[in-house]
């Protein structure tokens, strides 16, 4: 716990200080390292001789949307039907991946054993992961140039707050589980502290951050649908690692395990969060 803690304080204010100095260029080359390394370790959950043989589809279909997305700050900005379309896939998979998760066991014969299916899953996971993210980065960039940033810092801090909260209502609450076959650990009772963790949070940092929501209502009914989606995504790695028995994504981050073990619940929020922020 003592190594976790060291390394979170240091992580997290160098997490902050890249999503608000970095010139968009080169937090967009970061953002895609992230996802690269994430692949990677995507890479265990797929029944393969060659793992970096495993990496190609993934760096095909992220090519191909870097061709079909213009990956300047005023494209970036510009939310047209190919951004929607990649958003409203990557909450399509986020809640047929929770459902997944939720019905597992009963769930894993139908993709336990396609590599195909494996590999889409990652791709889905991933990809909407980082241009979610992006198109937040550059909400009004070129008239507001720290507007996105606050964006996504917000939605980090709700995901954030969520865990904590989860965490520790579960410890003094949780007798309800949510997926006992996926993790036993989480509870009801853990996901209603998070909520309400989430929704503090979020009340104070959207004033404190001038983030414009419709009204309070919209903030709350996104905050709430971004937050219970976090959770399920956490579970959702889960379910992949606890078929492909193994227990950390890999040992990269010290205290922490891999990359898909610290963004696994900011893969799902983000997607979900983007698109309920631009529609509404």
């Amino acid at each position: 716990m003592k190594q976790r803690i060291i390394t979170a304080l240091i992580l997290a204010p160098l997490v902050m200080l890249g999503i608000f100095e970095l010139p968009l260029p080169l937090f967009m080359a970061v953002l895609a390292l992230v996802a690269l390394v994430g692949v990677w370790e995507w890479t265990q959950f797929i029944d393969t001789t060659s793992r970096y043989l495993a990496l190609l589809p993934a760096i095909i279909i992220g090519g191909a949307s870097y061709l079909l997305i213009s990956p300047d700050a005023v494209s970036l900005a510009s939310m047209n039907s190919n951004h929607y379309v990649i958003l409203i896939i990557g909450v399509a998979w986020w809640l047929f991946s929770s459902f997944l998760a939720i019905t597992y066991p009963k769930s894993r014969p139908w993709w336990e054993r396609s590599n195909l299916l494996r590999h889409l899953f990652g791709v889905l996971t991933l990809l909407p992961f980082f241009w979610s993210v992006l198109f937040l980065r550059a909400e009004a960039f070129l008239s507001e140039p720290y507007h996105g940033a606050k964006l996504v810092l917000f939605v980090c801090l709700i995901v954030w707050a969520a865990d904590s909260g989860a965490y520790f209502a579960g410890k003094s609450f949780g007798k309800y589980k949510m997926a006992p076959a996926v993790s036993p650990n989480k509870t009801i009772e853990g996901l209603i502290g998070g909520i309400i963790t989430a929704l503090i949070v979020a009340w104070f940092t959207a004033d404190w951050f001038d983030i414009r929501f419709t009204n309070t209502l919209s903030m709350v009914g996104i905050t709430f649908a971004t937050v219970v989606i976090s959770v399920l995504g956490d579970l959702v790695e889960s379910m992949f690692k606890r078929v492909s028995g193994i227990k950390d994504s890999s040992n990269i981050i010290p205290g922490h395990g891999g990359v898909l073990d610290r963004i696994d619940s900011l893969t799902a929020a983000f997607p979900v969060f983007a698109l309920l922020y631009f529609i509404f």
